[in-house]
């Protein structure tokens, strides 16, 4: 079942960052002055092509599940790069100046906890590695602390 889970949570949130990010790169995004006013010393254009093949790219990726920790890691910062919304345009976010009181971007910003939760999830599980094989036949799982296989116990002679 966690299994199942994990894949399924490495789809969905691969699904959300490339429809996200082509939105972005086609210039079809409802968030796309938002994004352009948070960080207005960056050419609109330029800045929502990159950060639109950013999101492309970590979907992808987190499609393949292929250094699934790293992927969820840049996802993660990219996320939390978010929240300067909350910080450079907070009348765009909260209503009256009340952080309690969100408005539609507000929101949009702050779901993304959910996101960024699962990526910590990602992260934590090393979802996406499979367990290898070693040169003495013994089972190594990604993020295993050990280097070497357990010990058989020495066996001294009686007497």
């Amino acid at each position: 079942m966690t299994a199942r889970a994990v894949t399924l949570l490495r789809g969905s949130l691969g699904l959300v960052f490339v429809w996200f990010g082509a939105l972005k790169v086609a210039d079809v995004t409802p968030v796309a002055d938002l994004v352009a006013r948070t960080v207005p010393w960056l050419d609109r254009d330029v800045l929502l092509v990159s950060l639109g093949s950013a999101e492309v790219v970590l979907g992808a990726a987190l499609w393949l599940g292929r250094r699934l920790r790293w992927v969820a890691a840049v996802a993660l910062a990219h996320l939390l790069g978010t929240f300067l919304v909350l910080v450079v345009q907070p009348q765009a976010a909260f209503q009256a100046g009340n952080p309690l009181l969100l408005t539609t971007e507000g929101e949009f910003v702050v779901k993304n906890l959910v996101l960024i939760t699962a990526c910590l999830v990602l992260m934590s599980t090393g979802a996406g590695q499979q367990p290898r094989t070693t040169a003495r036949g013994t089972t190594h799982r990604p993020g295993d602390r050990s280097t070497t296989a357990p010990r058989e116990p020495v066996r001294r002679p009686a007497g």
